[in-house]
């Protein structure tokens, strides 16, 4: 004999609220709101954020979406260089503590409270191997890098940092130094040599991509020890871009890229084996901008379109999302 289900279906849930955790394709009534209501999947999206104070480019970003910061960098009016430290609450930006020394090209990794910046270039000095450490109010001198560099990518936190890449002055190099919470340390050469790339992730699982020139596509993948070349290659390869996330799961956005417009608003999200394309796209074109956060919630920040932006952005990754039924 037939039972209910195969002949009727599934009886639709009937609660008073939500489901706090709803899974795709659950479907229930909700008694309070009197609305029938299902789950599905839904494409990543941005939405507009707060904008930074000062217009900047080539800055040290890094943090979370509602906890990001963002130091130094190129700024309009002279001198370009800049000391000027914002942090992000999730909604504005507001002033933190400066820079030791205006710098830009700067980079730098951790936490809103906890970050270590360092490299760049100044003014009347050229490319720097200066380091600071960031304790959510001031920025205090640390030792320096080996390598002097600036437009280089970074990973990792305070204690454990990373840096690689980047243009050193007599070129584009592939030096990758980590970071101890005390000193640096020479650790294996990129396979790639490359300036304006883009670096998530951690000390012993990050994820390098992009860059100026022919390795604009390129993903490169390190272990603690060395790096190995990603068969991943970004579908829209670009320069000066930014991106938020780990080594197995990242977003990019932004950056120079070739064809005309040569500014980019185009998003990608890595799963550690693929690059896909987001239908979603900025609404600002930008390159030089700063990035933020997780592959699921990322910001965007800064940059330049040929006019020094302050424009924010945050991004939210595809997911669950619940929907009402109506009838029309």
């Amino acid at each position: 004999m037939a039972e209910y289900k195969g002949i009727k279906g599934f009886k639709v849930q009937y609660l008073s609220a939500d489901p706090s955790n709803p899974i795709v394709g659950q479907t229930w009534y909700n008694s309070t709101s009197k609305n029938l209501k299902y789950t599905e999947l839904q494409g990543g999206s941005w939405a507009t954020g707060g904008g930074l104070t000062t217009a900047r480019q080539e800055f040290a970003a890094l943090g979370t979406q509602t906890a990001a910061l963002a130091a130094g960098g190129e700024v309009n009016g002279s001198p370009y260089n800049s000391n000027l430290t914002e942090e992000y609450n999730g909604s504005s930006w507001t002033g933190g503590g400066a820079l030791p020394t205006e710098t830009g090209g700067i980079n730098g990794c951790g936490t809103q409270t906890a970050a270590v910046a360092g490299g760049g270039e100044v003014i009347g000095v050229g490319v720097t191997n200066s380091s600071y450490e960031y304790n959510g109010t001031a920025w205090s001198p640390t030792n320096n890098l080996n390598t002097g560099r600036y437009r280089f990518g970074t990973a990792g936190t305070q204690t454990a940092g990373l840096f690689f890449g980047g243009y050193a002055g007599p070129g584009v190099q592939n030096a990758t130094e980590e970071y101890d919470g005390n000193s640096w340390t020479n650790g294996n050469n990129m396979i790639t040599a490359r300036v304006s790339l883009w670096g998530d992730g951690i000390q012993t699982a990050a994820i390098a991509f992009g860059g100026g020139g022919p390795t604009g596509a390129a993903t490169e993948l390190y272990d603690g020890t060395s790096w190995t070349t990603s068969p991943a290659s970004l579908n829209t390869p670009r320069g000066a871009l930014a991106g938020a996330g780990t080594q197995t799961a990242a977003v990019a956005f932004g950056g120079n890229a070739p064809g005309s417009p040569p500014i980019t608003t185009a998003t990608e999200e890595y799963n550690g084996i693929s690059w896909a394309t987001s239908p979603a796209s900025m609404s600002t074109a930008r390159s030089a901008l700063g990035g933020a956060g997780t592959q699921a919630s990322a910001l965007a920040f800064g940059g330049t379109d040929g006019t020094r932006q302050t424009a924010t952005e945050e991004w939210t990754g595809p997911g669950p999302a619940t929907k009402t039924i109506t009838v029309s």
